[in-house]
């Protein structure tokens, strides 16, 4: 792909959508890292449903502590792998508390090191959180990436270089959420709606449907 289809990709996306931002409800940092941390394998409904009982009762590292592991899971045990990610918030939780004052640190390699927050986790945060015109790589931009040959890459860590690359100054800042948005309402797995795409004539998919 062309960089001048890559630039005609993203000046539509934006005039369709000129402010996109997250699904996840979140109103503090430390809300949103929370919530991507449930997200993993889980719908961003499901997760806001989950926080919308969670934070008003807990929502700070202190807090969420003060709730203890057994009374953490009572809020979120209808997400899948709840167990795994209520172990993995407490033990943030702990850090946050012990290394950073109960903030939510601006470094990948500090998001990384938190249990339950991988590379994908650490850029959501630094991207919609802070601001940072990372591109965090799920399942549904790996796909349209690959599909739409805007980025392709055998995996997410090559699609995000890939992304980084390629990705116009200009749209960097919001090209995550985009494309996730683009994935999970048009460019969807089991058939694209490519009847309804507006990038649709800029896409290099070779199997193109015409479905709306």
């Amino acid at each position: 792909m062309n960089p001048q289809k890559r630039q005609q990709i993203f000046a539509r996306l934006r005039a369709e959508n000129p402010h996109p931002t997250t699904e996840l409800a979140y109103s503090t940092p430390f809300e949103l890292l929370i919530a991507v941390i449930l997200s993993a394998q889980a719908t961003d409904v499901g997760v806001n449903k989950a926080t919308a009982r969670l934070y008003p009762v807990a929502n700070t590292p202190a807090a969420i502590r003060a709730l203890g592991l057994e009374g953490l899971k009572g809020y979120i045990k209808t997400i899948g792998l709840f167990n795994t990610k209520a172990e993995n918030i407490i033990k943030t939780c702990n850090i946050l508390i012990s290394q950073y004052d109960g903030e939510v640190p601006q470094t990948r390699a500090a998001l990384e090191s938190l249990p339950g927050v991988g590379r994908k986790t650490a850029n959501v945060v630094l991207n919609t959180a802070f601001g940072h015109p990372t591109i965090a790589v799920d399942t549904h931009i790996f796909r349209v990436s690959n599909r739409t040959r805007l980025a392709p890459g055998k995996d997410v860590v090559e699609v995000e270089r890939k992304l980084n690359k390629f990705v116009p100054p200009e749209y960097r800042q919001d090209a995550h959420h985009w494309l996730i948005l683009h994935g999970r309402y048009t460019c969807i797995a089991r058939k694209p709606r490519c009847g309804s795409c507006i990038i649709e004539d800029l896409c290099e998919y070779k199997d193109k449907t015409i479905d709306r």
